[in-house]
């Protein structure tokens, strides 16, 4: 029934974010005309938080080696949030260069086997 998930990051400049998931992160991806690029994502998982209201979502990537990254990403030049430690894991946030910020996290809480089609 359910293939996958398709997510989307909103963006003041989706081309320069884009460039960044394409060359810094290195994502597979197709151009589906104009530029306009969709990356594959490793295995995803979901989870409902409780919240005073619907229709607010977050979107996080997730790394074996929060510490590793981090130093991947300054090497590349990408700003990244001091490391929080956090009960279900170790926090960074990365700047992209359309000025938002995303969450990236090495988690410590258990994760679902991936869903087959």
């Amino acid at each position: 029934m359910i293939t996958g998930a398709h997510s989307i990051v909103y963006s003041t400049n989706p081309a320069a974010d884009r460039v960044f998931f394409r060359d810094v992160l290195k994502l597979s991806h197709v151009d589906v005309g104009d530029g306009w690029l969709i990356f594959a994502l490793p295995p995803a998982e979901v989870a409902f938080h409780p919240a005073e209201r619907n229709d607010v979502h977050e979107f996080y990537l997730l790394c074996d080696d929060i510490a590793r990254f981090e130093t991947e990403m300054k090497d590349q030049g990408v700003e990244t949030s001091p490391i929080q430690e956090e009960a279900w894991g170790r926090l960074t946030e990365v700047t992209l260069p359309g000025g938002g910020k995303l969450g990236v996290y090495e988690p410590s809480h258990p994760r679902p086997e991936p869903q087959s089609g």
